[in-house]
């Protein structure tokens, strides 16, 4: 959809959730894509779930302009429950009379037949959830309102609620550790997201003669939690071997300038997890009396030097995120072809 002036639009469904746990919500959403890869107009209802058992009717108001490259369009549904949506309407300012004008959309009140989970007409994508595992939505039509004739039921099941921004217990941890835990997963996540789909350029980019990349902070990250690993859990720091590894990270300047390049970003993450992987594994073996403990010789406790480890974690997020709005484009290169001569 495209248009040379501003134009509003207004997107309405009737949407009900139907036994949903407490994490569950429904929702219609549009957003825009404007050319050169950017994102307009956007709006899940992430602000005002759908969460009530009864019909409504929903909608979102936009606009459209000179730079939209297409208007996308659904529903949402997140988690377990059953997820009712109906009559979704399409209407765009017409630029003449300034007036909104219903689109014809196909399929838009559910009444063609479901074949092999695919509803006729529509896109599905499970973007929304966080683990392939999880992706376990089923389509069916219902037909529990007279006055609707069929409804599109989409049905959640044995879904795992995403973690990562709920902080307090975790499985198989004591009380504080598993606070502590869901705290620095929570950190790890958004580092891994905010990096994962860098290139190597990108990776490697330096924002000035002293500055570290954000490879090298990603490593700085990984080395930073093995020393409080290796101090807490083994009363010791880095052997020869592992200083020769771990140095230029823990230290980074000059020496993480010349060692982190020329590796793509799932070098980086794959160690980062690794040494999560250890943390977890370690404080599976460990209780809070062990949080609560001071070193002898010291003011500080356990607790204090994880705290430390998720604190640094997150001065550095910021960092990278200053750091990856600031990488350059990359140039574009014109060879011009050279004229032959005879």
């Amino acid at each position: 959809m495209t248009t040379d002036v501003k134009l509003k639009f207004k997107l309405t469904a009737s949407v009900k959730l139907v036994d949903g746990n407490p994490s569950s919500w429904g929702a219609i959403w549009v957003r825009v894509d404007n050319k050169n890869n950017e994102t307009g107009f956007f709006d899940n209802m992430g602000d005002r779930p759908v969460v009530s058992n009864t019909w409504d009717t929903y909608e979102i108001n936009g606009y459209i302009d000179k730079n939209t490259l297409s208007l996308n369009f659904g529903g949402l549904c997140m988690y377990n429950g059953q997820f009712y949506f109906d009559d979704f309407k399409l209407f765009v300012e017409n630029k003449n009379t300034g007036e909104l004008e219903v689109i014809k959309l196909d399929n838009q009140n559910f009444e063609k037949e479901i074949v092999n989970n695919k509803v006729p007409g529509w896109d599905h994508n499970d973007r929304a959830l966080p683990n392939p595992s999880n992706k376990k939505f089923n389509f069916k039509l219902a037909n529990d309102n007279l006055s609707k004739n069929l409804s599109l039921c989409i049905i959640g099941a044995n879904i795992e609620i995403d973690q990562t921004y709920i902080i307090g217990k975790r499985e198989g941890y004591s009380p504080q550790v598993g606070t502590l835990i869901s705290m620095l997963n929570n950190l790890s996540s958004r580092v891994e997201r905010v990096v994962k789909n860098l290139d190597q350029r990108e990776i490697d980019h330096l924002h000035d003669e002293k500055a570290n990349s954000i490879g090298a902070l990603i490593m700085h990250l990984a080395a930073a939690e093995k020393i409080y690993q290796l101090y807490t859990f083994e009363n010791r720091g880095f052997n020869e071997e592992e200083e020769k590894f771990w140095g230029p990270a823990l230290n980074l300047d000059d020496a993480g300038r010349e060692a982190f390049k020329g590796k793509d970003v799932d070098y980086y993450l794959n160690i980062y997890k690794e040494v999560r992987a250890k943390t977890l594994e370690e404080f599976k073996k460990l209780d809070d009396n062990w949080l609560a403990k001071i070193r002898p010789g010291s003011t500080d406790n356990n607790h204090y030097y994880w705290f430390h480890v998720m604190e640094h974690q997150s001065s550095h997020l910021g960092q990278i995120l200053f750091l990856r709005k600031r990488i350059p484009p990359e140039p574009n290169i014109n060879l011009k072809e050279k004229k032959k001569i005879d």
